[in-house]
């Protein structure tokens, strides 16, 4: 399927702390058997670029971005975003130059979420690797809220999926 209906994108750098939280959300997503009209990616830090190009107008009805946000909440907190609540004088974008102002692009077409936490470590310049404490324990719970978002119960029925065999 070029254009899936539903598209949750993980978005962050892995080399600098809680940037790694959209990443982490991500890889856990993708351990499950989701419905095939749903596309999980690790977006990385070429979000906007990256994520535009597996959206339709014509197809694509959410986009679920998955990131660390400042929200002024305690590290950890998860809050379920729309692009509004990243209005200057408002809740910020923990990235400069952020993906927010892309997104007001496309949001005309299809229902942006922002699945954002509140990060304890902001990223760079110089690397780290690994989520606090806080951040990833953060991690399930985005998931269920992500699993909400698509309609997914994320009881018994949602199976994780095989791990491939090993030679």
């Amino acid at each position: 399927m070029p254009y899936p209906e539903i598209v949750v994108a993980g978005c962050g750098n892995l080399l600098f702390a809680d940037d790694g939280f959209g990443p982490a959300v991500a890889q856990e997503l993708l351990k499950f058997a989701l419905p095939d009209n749903v596309k999980v990616v690790d977006a990385g830090i070429c979000a906007a670029p990256f994520v535009f190009t597996l959206l339709d107008p014509e197809r694509t009805k959410k986009l679920i971005i998955v990131d660390i946000v400042d929200f002024g909440a305690v590290s950890g907190a998860i809050a379920r975003l729309r692009i509004d609540d990243l209005s200057p004088g408002g809740i910020r974008d923990a990235h400069p130059g952020g993906i927010a102002g892309a997104l007001r692009r496309i949001e005309d077409g299809i229902d942006v979420t922002i699945v954002g936490c509140q990060p304890k470590h902001f990223p760079g310049p110089d690397m780290d690797i690994g989520l606090s404490e806080e951040v990833r324990k953060a991690v399930p719970g985005a998931v269920r809220i992500v699993l909400d978002i698509i309609g997914v119960d994320d009881g018994p029925a949602l199976r994780k999926r095989r791990a491939p065999a090993s030679l």
